[in-house]
């Protein structure tokens, strides 16, 4: 039988070795939420794109199909300037984008946000990973999407 002096050690060695895995893992949590920030400044930098008179309007329709097919939710707005989709729900992707007038031609730029993806004062949220995930792709494989379907980009 087990005395009470080794179930106690036993108990305290399991209380420490679960605080260091909990400690390590929420460094780990930290760290990728850093990383993931600027990943998504950058992606958000990578999703805009120049057109000219020639190819704008193509541009622009393509914008709205890569929308339609990547967000969570419907569209609720599509005109010449900006394209909406619905709030969505929690973890859930939504998307915006807008057309802007630059010289003859403009710049589309694809926005995108998660409800629950960030809580009080910027901090990660419960669906921050699921969230930082979808938006990552969606915004950094935008300008991909419009070279390959719109002549001219």
């Amino acid at each position: 039988m087990l005395s009470v002096k080794k179930i106690v050690a036993f108990a305290l060695v399991a209380l420490v070795l679960t605080a260091c895995s909990s400690a390590e893992k929420q460094a780990d949590q930290a760290q990728r939420f850093v990383h993931n920030e600027a990943n998504l400044v950058d992606a958000q930098r990578n999703a805009a794109v120049n057109c000219d008179a020639a190819n704008c309007d193509a541009a622009w329709a393509l914008t709205k199909r890569y929308i339609e097919q990547r967000s969570d939710t419907s569209i609720t707005r599509a005109d010449a300037v900006a394209i909406d989709t619905d709030v969505p729900s929690s973890g859930k992707a939504s998307f915006s984008a807008t057309r802007v007038a630059k010289g003859t031609g403009a710049t589309l730029t694809l926005f995108a946000q998660c409800r629950g993806m960030y809580g009080p004062d910027n901090a990660r949220g419960s669906d921050y990973d699921k969230c930082a995930d979808k938006i990552l792709k969606a915004q950094n494989g935008y300008a991909a999407f419009l070279r390959a379907h719109a002549s001219g980009q």
